[in-house]
Parts: C-alpha cells; sequence; structure tokens
C-alpha cells in the first residue's frame, strides 16, 4: 500500500530513579554514584516539563499536593499509572496503539484523537496517486479525479478540510470515516483508502470513480428518464438506504448530486459527511441544519431535534417526483418559501386528488404542474406512511 514503516515509538512514560538509602555508606561514594547516573533525567520539584531522550512530557500540576504512598508499593507513582490510560474525553488510544499508528506513517494529531478511525489501516502516500481533474467542490471538501500509479485504477479523491489543531474539527471529519467503514453494500459507495502522511495536515479519501451522478442527468436537456429507469433508481436507492438504517446511520443529505451512477447503471449513496449515528432505542438531540433546502423535511424546517429514518425517506420521495417531473419540485429559496410548498402540494392533493394549482410566488417554475404524471406521483407519494 506504499505505506511508510518505522520503529515503534517510546510510549513517553518517564520513571523516576530513586535514592537508596544505605548505613554506612560515605558521602563521597554518595556523589560519586549520583553523578555517574548522568545519562538519567530526575524529577525536579515544581518544574512543570521533564524530559526523556527528545521526548516532553508535560507534569500535571494538578497532582503536585497529592501523595504517591499508595503507588509506592508496586514501585510506580499515581502520575505514572494515570498517564498509562487513555483520556476517554479525546478518544484517544492506548499508547502502544498510538505508537504503532505513528510508526505505520499515521499523522500523530489523527491517531491522538480519532485511532478508532484509522484501526487496522496502513496510510497511502500522496506520490502514489495522479490528479486528472478537479470534479466536485462541497462546503467541507474538493473532490479530484485521479490515477492510482500502482494499480493504474482511476479513483475519485476527496480531500476533507478541517483544522487539524482543533480536537472537534478532526472528531467531525473523522465520524464520515468511522460511519463509511461500517458500511459495505453495492449501492453505497465504499471507502477504499486514506492519503496522508506522518508529517501531512491534509487528508484524502479514496473512493472508487463513478461517471456521473443523478442530479446531473436529470438536468440534461437530452436525457429523460423512462418509468423503468425510474424504478431501477430508486430501488437501488432505497436498498442503499435500508442497509444504512439498519446499522443505525442516517445520511442527512440525499440530493440527486449525492447519488453516483456509472455507466452500467449502478447507483451508490455518497457524501457521508452530514450522515450520524443515530439509536432508535435512545434517541437523542440532533440539529435541524441537516438536509439541502430542496430535500428536506417538514420537522426539520419547523426546527425538529428529534428525528429518525423518516427525514432520508422524505428526501428520497422527492428524489423520486424529480426523475418524474423533470426538475425538483419544491425549489424553495428559503425555509417559509419550502413549507410554502409543501402545503401546497398536500392540502391540494388530499382536498382534490389532483396536483396543486394554487399561486405561489416560485411555484411557477414547475412547467405545468397539473401534469398527469406528476399526479399520479404526488397521489402515491402522499398516501405512503413513513416510520
Amino acid at each position: 500500500m506504499g505505506c511508510v514503516l518505522g520503529r515503534e515509538v517510546s510510549s513517553g512514560l518517564v520513571y523516576n530513579g530513586r535514592e537508596e538509602k544505605r548505613e554506612g555508606v560515605h558521602y563521597e561514594k554518595k556523589s560519586q554514584s549520583i553523578s555517574a547516573e548522568s545519562t538519567e533525567t530526575l524529577e525536579v520539584k515544581g518544574a512543570e516539563n521533564v524530559t526523556v531522550d527528545t521526548e516532553v512530557v508535560e507534569a500535571d500540576e494538578g497532582d503536585k499536593t497529592k501523595k504517591d504512598d499508595k503507588a509506592e508499593h508496586d514501585g510506580k507513582s499515581r502520575k505514572e499509572k494515570r498517564r498509562s490510560k487513555p483520556d476517554p474525553r479525546l478518544s484517544n488510544p492506548p499508547k502502544h496503539k498510538h505508537g504503532e499508528q505513528v510508526a505505520a506513517g499515521w499523522p500523530s494529531w489523527l491517531s491522538a484523537h480519532v485511532g478508532e478511525a484509522i484501526d487496522g489501516w496502513l496510510p497511502r502516500r500522496a506520490d502514489t496517486f495522479e490528479k486528472i481533474d478537479k470534479i466536485g467542490q462541497g462546503t467541507y471538501s474538493n473532490v479530484y479525479k485521479a490515477r492510482d500509479t500502482v494499480t493504474g485504477k482511476i479513483v475519485a479523491l476527496k480531500k476533507v478540510r478541517f483544522d487539524n489543531l482543533e480536537p472537534e474539527s478532526v472528531r467531525f471529519m473523522a465520524r464520515e470515516i468511522i460511519i463509511l467503514r461500517q458500511l459495505d453494500h453495492p449501492n453505497v459507495i465504499k471507502l477504499e483508502g486514506l492519503v496522508t502522511s506522518r508529517m501531512s495536515c491534509s487528508l484524502y479519501l479514496v473512493f472508487e470513480y463513478m461517471d456521473h451522478d443523478l442530479a446531473g442527468l436529470a438536468a440534461s436537456p437530452d436525457i429523460k428518464f423512462t418509468e423503468a429507469q425510474v424504478k431501477c433508481y430508486m430501488r437501488q436507492l432505497l436498498s442503499g438506504l435500508e442497509h444504512c438504517h439498519n446499522r443505525h446511520v442516517l445520511h442527512r443529505d440525499i440530493k440527486g448530486s449525492n447519488l453516483l451512477l456509472d455507466n452500467s447503471g449502478i447507483l451508490r449513496i455518497a457524501d457521508f459527511g452530514l450522515a450520524t449515528i443515530f439509536d432508535p432505542r435512545h434517541k437523542h438531540q440532533m440539529t435541524s441544519r441537516v438536509v439541502t433546502l430542496w430535500y428536506r423535511p417538514p420537522e426539520l424546517l419547523l426546527g425538529a431535534t428529534d428525528y429518525g429514518v423518516g427525514i432520508d425517506l422524505w428526501s428520497a420521495g422527492c428524489i423520486l417526483a424529480e426523475l418524474l417531473a423533470g426538475k425538483p419540485i419544491m425549489p424553495g429559496r428559503t425555509e417559509n418559501n419550502c413549507i410554502r410548498y409543501i402545503n401546497c402540494v398536500a392540502r391540494h392533493q388530499r382536498s382534490t386528488g389532483r396536483s396543486p394549482s394554487c399561486r405561489m410566488q416560485h411555484f411557477s417554475s414547475l412547467e405545468n404542474p397539473t401534469d398527469d404524471a406528476l399526479g399520479r406521483l404526488l397521489k402515491i407519494f402522499l398516501s405512503l406512511h413513513f416510520p
């Protein structure tokens, strides 16, 4: 895989020399014994840092007033015992695991904060890929078409934007990696590797290259999806979502540009940058500022923080309508505008059985809104009951 291997780094523990007290030892002999230990680093009372070789370990000021009587029975101080345990607030791995990951070529800042995201993997070097073209750009990433110089395979490289000096930013980035490693389905994009180095401050995610996205094809005036094609794409979309939801993953950004297609018609759900893990038995508050506006369900538009798989299914329904209508059916510019679209569609469909014809500020963006195909679609969609 082109990884950089090296020896395991020191665990960072500091062992203080003991001063042995013996009766009858002459003062000169004791001074000679101390001077002979010039290679050891002795702990200085009140110092904030102690060193071993080239490493610097920050002393814990809060422990200066604590006694080490209980820890001395096995030859280690309480401070040394605590430093050998991982800090659960940072979710960092044990020191031996951190050392193994850094020795394998992973950046220290990545292993320290999100070691579980890279556990068992080896990094790829940046010089083993050749960028061909920039093919996409999002809020938190840039996507490039590239060639793997080792295998000759065409891949997609997603460069993630984050601040490696901010632990929360690193964890946010790593959440996508952790989720992608949990998913394995033909209709979900597969993470094939990570590109970084020990001294690097950037990270690339390696994916299989897909030729098209659904939004681009739907916007093409030369392409008109048949009913059979719509059924095929929706079946694959719902199958991929079922896999995600069975593994307690909410995508939270289903839209045409995140649904990728190859030339054989295989659809894969991509871009899990806003995805999250949920527990249906123990619900917790989540942000409502997710899902692109045109595909955002009513509960999120109204600020709900307790939601489930229904938000992804609503977005999937909007995709179904878009494929049949040839364009988005609720292209609101604001949250209030989208709520008016939804109310108009639901109210008129349920009261008259026909597609909406009410006057709205942006409803004219839909050509021929009373089209029979769109009317049949809305009738089916509004009759569904989402969990």
